[in-house]
């Protein structure tokens, strides 16, 4: 009996293992999807409850000014605030930035010196003041990720 019970096991464990087993089936790279060249960045914020309107207002005169210099320059192709209304409560707003390609996020000083040109020193030296007065009491940075979209042929 304990010899049936034990085999019954055995044959059920076997079972669910060759059931869990990944396909055969490989796709192919360029034959099956395609990798897109734009990448998307996306950093998730957890911002202290009361504090949204404050973030956003600093927000607004630090990191979209400066990704608007960006996009003019043609570093960036889009950005976006999104605010995130249900979940676990880690995160409540994503940033999201949309790049041409990989290369737009090497390190690239003539890049730089027009985007500096174009924001200006005083500019860059009152977003920093904002980060360390402001966005470091109000809020904790949760993860930063670098997309890049796979689109699947049919």
């Amino acid at each position: 009996m304990k010899r049936i019970i034990k085999s019954s096991i055995i044959a059920a464990a076997a079972g669910t293992l060759a059931l869990s087993a990944p396909a055969s089936a490989q796709l192919n790279v360029w034959e099956d999807y395609t990798p897109q060249e734009t990448v998307i960045e996306l950093t998730y914020v957890k911002v202290d409850e009361g504090q949204l309107d404050y973030y956003l207002e600093g927000l607004r005169s630090t990191w979209v000014k400066a990704n608007e210099v960006a996009k003019d320059l043609g570093r960036i192709t889009d950005y976006g605030i999104y605010v995130v209304p249900f979940g676990s409560n880690e995160v409540n707003l994503v940033l999201r930035i949309n790049y041409p390609n990989m290369e737009s996020l090497d390190p690239d000083k003539a890049e730089y010196d027009k985007f500096m040109e174009a924001w200006g020193n005083s500019n860059m030296e009152s977003s920093n003041q904002t980060v360390r007065e402001l966005y470091n009491k109000i809020r904790k940075i949760k993860g930063t990720y670098i997309l890049r979209e796979l689109r699947m042929k049919m």
